[in-house]
C-alpha cells in the first residue's frame, strides 16, 4: 500500500469545508476538522482524516444529525448531563468540555456527561482543553462493542479509552489510551493495506487468536462473534484482566453515569448513542499550582534522563511522542495511504467538491 504526505493546512481547509456542506456552522467545522487533524499530527493516523468516510456515512443514514443541538437534561454546580440527540461527537464533547472547564474555574471541580453521542475522535483533546488552563483534564468514553471479556468470543464492551493531562514544562503530559490492545481504527489500517495484524490483537469467531483484521471487522459488524483482546491479551498471565476491567470502569463512567447505552447495545437502534464524560480539576485546590507543576516536570525529566535499556537511547514520556510527531507532520505533510486517499476524493465528488483542486498530494518519501 501507497502512502503519500498532504500540507496539513490544505487537508484542514479540505476537512471543514466538507463539514460545513453538511450544515456545521463555521465553529463547529473548525471544532471537528481540528479535531480530525490533531489526530493525524500526533501520528494517530486510525482517529485521524481516515475517519472521514466514517463520519460521511453516519451523516447520510441518520446516524448522526448534523441540525441536533446537545440539550442539558440535568444540572447542579459541579455537574451537567447532556442528551446529545444524535449530535456528531465532537460537538457534543467539545460543548461539554467547555461546561466542565467553567465550573471548575468556578468552584476548582466541573464534570460534564453526554449520552445518545456520536464517535468524537481522539479523547487527549479534550483532556487537552483542560490542560490549556492550566487544570487537570480526564475523558472517557464508551463505543459500540468491540472488545471480547477476558476468557470470551463475544464483544460485550468497547474501545473504551481513557485521557488524561496536566500541565508540566516543557511538554505537557498527556496519556491517552484504549482500554483494548489496540482501538477499532488499527484494524481498519491493517485491513486496508491488506497486511496480517500482530498476533495477540483479536480472537476470531471460536475465541482464537487470528492474523486477519478484515475478519475480525467483519465478525464484529455481523456479531458472528470475536473481537478485540483487552490490554493484556486473552490471558490473566499476561494481564488480561486488568484491561478488561479498565474497560469496565469507563463503561460506568460513560454510559452507567450518563443513563446512555452500554457499549454491547450500542447503534443497535440505527442512532447515535454513545456516552462520554469530561472532567477538570483545577489542582490549585489541594496547594501551590507553580510547586505542583514543578514538581511532575521534575519527575518528568527524571524519567526522561533515567539508565535506558541495552540498545536503547531514548526513553519517553507520555505526550512526548505525540509533540515530536506534529512537529514533523506540519513540516512534511500528513502521511495518507492510497486507500484513504480514494475515500477523500469519494466524500468530496459526493459534495460537489473537487478534493484535487483543493489539497496537493505528492508520493511519500
Amino acid at each position: 500500500m501507497a502512502y503519500y504526505r498532504l500540507p496539513e493546512k490544505e487537508l484542514r481547509a479540505y476537512c471543514e469545508t466538507v463539514m460545513g456542506k453538511y450544515g456545521f456552522n463555521e465553529k463547529q467545522s473548525r471544532d471537528i476538522a481540528d479535531i480530525l487533524l490533531t489526530a493525524d499530527l500526533q501520528g494517530l493516523e486510525s482517529h485521524g482524516v481516515q475517519r472521514l468516510i466514517r463520519y460521511h456515512r453516519g451523516v447520510k443514514s441518520g446516524v448522526i444529525r448534523p441540525d441536533a443541538v446537545p440539550e442539558v437534561v440535568h444540572e447542579t454546580p459541579l455537574s451537567v448531563v447532556l442528551d446529545a440527540h444524535s449530535a456528531m461527537g465532537q460537538i457534543a464533547a467539545v460543548d461539554a468540555m467547555e461546561r466542565a472547564i467553567a465550573k471548575a474555574k468556578q468552584y476548582g471541580f466541573g464534570a460534564a456527561v453526554v449520552r445518545n453521542s456520536n464517535h468524537f475522535g481522539v479523547g487527549g483533546y479534550y483532556a487537552m482543553m483542560a490542560e490549556r488552563e492550566d487544570m487537570l483534564g480526564m475523558c472517557f468514553t464508551n463505543t459500540q462493542a468491540i472488545c471480547v471479556p477476558t476468557f470470551g468470543r463475544e464483544v460485550m464492551l468497547g474501545t473504551n479509552p481513557i485521557a488524561f493531562a496536566m500541565p508540566a514544562d516543557p511538554i505537557p503530559m498527556l496519556y491517552d489510551v484504549a482500554t483494548t490492545v489496540v482501538p477499532r481504527g488499527k484494524l481498519e489500517v491493517y485491513a486496508k493495506q491488506g497486511k496480517p495484524m500482530p498476533l495477540g490483537w483479536a480472537v476470531d469467531e471460536n475465541g482464537r487468536d487470528t492474523t486477519d483484521a478484515k475478519r475480525v471487522i467483519d465478525n464484529i459488524n455481523s456479531k458472528a462473534g470475536g473481537g478485540i483482546l483487552p490490554l493484556g491479551g486473552s490471558s490473566p498471565a499476561t494481564g488480561s484482566h486488568k484491561g478488561y476491567g479498565l474497560a469496565l470502569i469507563v463503561e460506568i463512567l460513560s454510559s452507567i453515569i450518563a443513563g446512555g447505552a452500554t457499549s454491547n447495545h450500542v447503534s443497535k437502534n440505527g442512532l447515535g448513542d454513545t456516552s462520554q464524560s469530561f472532567f477538570a480539576l483545577d489542582y490549585g485546590m489541594f496547594g501551590d499550582k507553580a510547586a505542583m507543576r514543578e514538581s511532575l516536570s521534575t519527575l518528568l525529566q527524571e524519567l526522561r534522563g533515567s539508565a535506558k535499556a541495552e540498545g536503547r537511547t531514548r526513553i519517553y514520556t507520555s505526550g512526548e511522542m505525540e509533540v515530536d510527531s506534529r512537529s514533523e507532520k506540519l513540516k512534511n505533510g500528513i502521511p495518507v495511504n492510497d486507500s484513504t486517499l480514494a475515500e477523500l476524493r469519494t466524500v468530496g465528488s459526493e459534495l460537489g467538491l473537487d478534493f484535487d483542486a483543493m489539497v496537493s498530494v505528492r508520493a511519500a518519501e
